[in-house]
């Protein structure tokens, strides 16, 4: 070879202690190595393209993160897999795109002991795919330390693979959380203090990362929410304790005077707390937006809003601004003489508020104003504004 004679003459004229410590480069052999081999492998964007239906704009993305197969065999073994079990092309995507890098997992060791685990307790095939694509970082944790002890928790508190199903569709964080520190102390002492089995479903099921909170958050919360007066049998003590958990003793204060600055008095932040306690949880920035929305109309004063607290857990844009630029028209044309109170304006539905307020005047105005001839419209088509 090339390479030994120059190696060979090269000895002729180098010490022998430096020669011996020299590597000369291979740089005329007549084969390539391993890296400078053209590669068979098809690149991931065309295998989920054309072997399994991809959407290009899915395919696009998950190349982007992981450009070349490793191993085609198991990336099909593993969405073949998925597939069988149920999932839909939708659902696929989901978990490829969350997770690429299960296009490299060996199905019979990483991926189906995980779906089994769901199968042997009796989960219907379409809810383990809405919980694992919901979460794809499920068929990354452990069977033994992670996911079999979490259902078995699940079904002791909730009682049905029923109720287990809609909690982990709402949060999946419920198989990755350690809930014997979290879900179970919160349960049991919620129970502790007299608080109904009912109500603390109805809580888990509306706000089901209230009882991944550390236990002593949620104690400080029952506490507080005594302390201002909520009384435990009370049907909103629950939601007093969710708002309260859902934020730090600081953030707290900082709503409070944010409802101060608006021009809400001590006694009016009480009784908004202790009628409507989940406004607390919305942004101070929607709670003054709505505020100007409502007192913008001249029809509604702040003892309307203490009265009505609720009205801070709708939309400007979609009730309120439709809603009132209609009465508005009305008014003008001299249709109503007294617009609804402020509950009726945010309680009624869509279909209701349409049948009591623009259905009777359509004759009228429907004809000579856009906007009301628009909400007549949809309010036929059945169109939510």
């Amino acid at each position: 070879m090339i390479s030994h004679f120059v190696r060979k003459n090269l000895a002729c004229f180098i010490p022998k202690q430096i020669f011996n410590s020299v590597q000369i480069p291979c740089f005329f052999s007549s084969s390539s190595s391993p890296e400078e081999q053209p590669s068979t492998s098809p690149t991931v964007f065309d295998f989920l393209l054309h072997k399994h239906n991809f959407s290009p704009e899915a395919a696009e993305r998950i190349a982007s993160i992981y450009p070349r197969l490793i191993n085609p065999e198991k990336a099909d073994s593993v969405l073949s897999f998925l597939k069988e079990t149920g999932f839909s092309h939708t659902q696929l995507e989901k978990i490829i795109r969350h997770r690429p890098r299960f296009l490299s997992a060996k199905a019979d060791v990483s991926i189906k002991p995980k779906i089994k685990i769901f199968q042997d307790l009796g989960f219907s095939s379409a809810d383990i795919c809405s919980i694992i694509s919901n979460d794809p970082a499920i068929l990354h944790m452990s069977v033994g330390n992670n996911i079999k002890p979490s259902l078995s928790v699940l079904k002791n508190l909730l009682g049905s693979n029923y109720n287990v199903a809609r909690i982990l569709k709402l949060s999946a964080w419920f198989v990755t959380s350690n809930l014997e520190t979290t879900m179970v102390p919160n349960f049991e002492f919620l129970k502790s203090v007299g608080i109904p089995r009912d109500r603390i479903l109805l809580l888990l099921h509306n706000y089901p990362r209230t009882f991944l909170l550390k236990p002593e958050t949620i104690r400080r919360s029952v506490y507080k929410a005594e302390e201002m007066g909520v009384d435990r049998s009370s049907k909103v003590f629950i939601y007093a304790v969710r708002a309260l958990s859902s934020m730090s003793n600081d953030a707290w204060e900082v709503k409070l005077q944010g409802f101060r600055d608006i021009g809400f008095s001590e006694s009016d932040i009480l009784e908004i707390f202790m009628k409507a306690p989940s406004s607390f949880v919305s942004s101070m920035v929607k709670i003054k937006k709505i505020t100007e929305v409502i007192l913008g109309t001249g029809k509604y004063t702040l003892s309307c809003i203490v009265k009505h607290p609720v009205c801070f857990s709708c939309s400007v844009e979609k009730r309120y601004k439709p809603r009132f630029r209609i009465l508005g028209i009305l008014e003008s044309r001299n249709l109503i003489e007294n617009w609804p109170s402020l509950g009726e304006v945010y309680i009624l539905t869509d279909d209701k508020f349409f049948e009591k307020f623009v259905r009777p005047y359509s004759d009228v105005v429907g004809d000579d104003d856009a906007y009301v001839k628009t909400s007549l419209v949809r309010g036929k088509r059945g169109i939510k504004y």
